[in-house]
């Protein structure tokens, strides 16, 4: 087999190991959604604690089996919007005190507790309201290896992309 031919055979196969890379990531992100941040997002959404309740369990049991209660999402540096614990202890700290509340509260005490509920839960961006998670919770705990994987590919189809154009 020619030099060029072997080039482009391991760029072509690092670019089809990306593709899957990506399609695997594309799948665990649907999966948080589905699993995760839609409860999130029912909960923030609530107009009664039972509801809210009920959905921020169903994350948070999510969330436990996963095992999004310690670590940060980050590759290389830790920065405070990664800290998976802080985040699965301030949801966790948000679901204990919706269960603690007496039901004799009253509307204007549950009207409180629901807004707090969703301003813990929700974030003002750009684009409008969102649901708060450390970036790249659906690859936790493979962040790194994700992040290396495609270094590793994207460097490949670079180096023997251009060593398949210098041979031919």
């Amino acid at each position: 087999m020619e030099k060029s031919n072997l080039y482009l055979l391991i760029a072509i196969f690092a670019f089809v190991v990306l593709i899957g890379l990506y399609i695997g990531m594309g799948v665990r992100q649907i999966k948080f959604e589905q699993n995760c941040e839609g409860h999130l997002k029912r909960a923030a959404d609530a107009n009664s604690i039972e509801l809210a309740e009920r959905e921020l369990q169903t994350a948070l049991e999510y969330m436990w089996w996963k095992g999004y209660s310690k670590g940060y999402t980050s590759v290389i540096y830790r920065t405070p919007d990664e800290d998976v614990e802080f985040w699965y202890n301030n949801i966790n700290s948000a679901y204990e005190e919706l269960k603690s509340l007496p039901e004799d509260v009253t509307p204007l005490e549950r009207t409180n507790v629901l807004m707090k509920l969703r301003e813990t839960l929700t974030d003002e961006g750009e684009t409008g309201v969102h649901i708060t998670y450390p970036k790249g919770i659906c690859n936790f705990p493979h962040n790194k290896f994700y992040f290396w994987m495609r270094a590793l590919c994207y460097f490949m189809i670079i180096l023997f992309g251009f060593g398949f154009l210098v041979e031919v």
